[in-house]
């Protein structure tokens, strides 16, 4: 079995003042809340079972815009809460519980993708240990945690390297065995004092279980003034709010990015 997570924790600080009074995962996205989307990416990936980790001080907010999770065709939402912001890794570590030795399908509350993960969903099913990422190719990769990719295999990922040895981000949807609790376990905490998710993924590749798979069309997190605004642009450009598409490709997904101002 299959479950997912959906991290929506964090101060937001890059989006203050809009985050002085809401969490930044319950902002608008073009006619939705932010945290639609990763809840219906994970929905879409045939995963019924989801927590929803938040923190501060409008944590409360979530329970009364989600409920239950029915407008999502779920019978139940699991919630947790993440006290002050100690990292990604620490905030997936709050699902230990939830995960109960079943694998799950990790993403980030301000990711928002065009194209559909369930084949990469099914692929990791398939595998049944290790750990999966999803990539996508940039051209601002310092920006992001980076893959080297060597004879087919990630080799290392390095977070935000000033000279990134490939254009491929780790985006934020993630896929686990049970054995990552005990990797999050095993790091410490970086000069940030987060326990940062790259090292749990550089423990998967030290182990030789990790594979990794492309995001199918645009991929964009929503997390500053521009990015926001990207996403906004994008979703409303493709009519990627009211049903996930496939793959776009050439100049159809050229002229799409112009558009949103990438």
């Amino acid at each position: 079995m299959l479950k997912g997570v959906v991290l929506a924790g964090g101060t937001g600080s890059r989006l203050y003042p809009l985050t002085k009074i809401t969490n930044k995962h319950l902002l608008p996205v073009y006619n939705k809340p932010m945290i639609y989307y990763p809840i219906e990416t994970l929905v879409n990936a045939g995963i019924r079972d989801i927590m929803i980790v938040t923190g501060g001080k409008n944590s409360g907010d979530f329970l009364r815009l989600l409920a239950n999770g029915k407008e999502f065709g779920l019978e139940h939402i699991n919630y947790t809460y993440q006290e002050g912001e100690g990292g990604i890794a620490e905030a997936l570590g709050l699902a230990e519980h939830f995960a109960d030795n079943n694998g799950l399908c990790v993403i980030l509350g301000d990711n928002i993708i065009e194209g559909n993960i369930r084949a990469a969903a099914d692929d990791f099913r398939a595998q049944g240990m290790g750990a999966k990422l999803l990539l996508r190719e940039v051209e601002d990769a310092e920006r992001f945690g980076v893959a080297e990719i060597r004879d087919g295999r990630i080799v290392g990922i390095e977070e935000k390297p000033r000279r990134p040895k490939s254009n491929y981000a780790v985006t934020g949807i993630y896929f686990y065995d049970h054995t990552v609790f005990e990797k999050i376990r095993q790091i410490h905490r970086s000069n940030r004092g987060e326990l940062e998710i790259t090292d749990v993924n550089n423990l998967y590749i030290a182990e030789g279980h990790m594979t990794y798979d492309f995001v199918e069309g645009w991929w964009t997190d929503a997390g500053t003034f521009d990015s926001l605004r990207r996403a906004t642009n994008l979703v409303a450009e493709t009519g990627a709010n009211n049903k996930r598409v496939g793959t776009r490709s050439g100049a159809a997904l050229d002229n799409v990015l112009e558009k949103a101002g990438a």
